[in-house]
């Protein structure tokens, strides 16, 4: 089992290296039939699959950012969080802002086993 700090600790680790886009870090986080909800962006299964919707992701919304003020560990080794994120669509110029709620899980190695974006209401 992981302690509660730990587990921000990754969570936090995640975002700060989501906001340096650093995807060959980032896609070492995850585990490699991990899952991936996004009510904004779909499913996706395996740690390819993620790695490449992240791709596609960052090269669309460039200059991506989220804001993230506190992290809360949840059963089944996992952290909550809400988050901001704002960017500028390369392809349509337009700026975005999204306020959402992210859930990620890990296993005893610490590796991302599932995340789950939802828009906060």
């Amino acid at each position: 089992m992981i302690s509660d700090q730990r587990l921000i600790e990754l969570a936090k680790r995640y975002v700060a290296l989501s906001n340096l886009r650093d995807l060959a870090q980032i896609q070492t986080m995850f585990a490699v039939d991990s899952t991936y909800h996004s009510a904004f962006f779909g499913e996706y299964t395996g740690r390819q699959a993620i790695h490449a919707m992240m791709c596609d992701f960052f090269q669309r919304f460039r200059d991506a950012n989220w804001t993230v003020n506190e992290y809360h560990s949840i059963a089944e080794n996992g952290v909550t969080f809400e988050f901001i994120m704002t960017g500028t669509n390369s392809v349509s110029g337009e700026s975005v802002k999204r306020l959402g709620k992210e859930e990620i899980y890990f296993d005893t190695d610490g590796l991302i086993t599932k995340i789950k974006v939802y828009p906060k209401i």
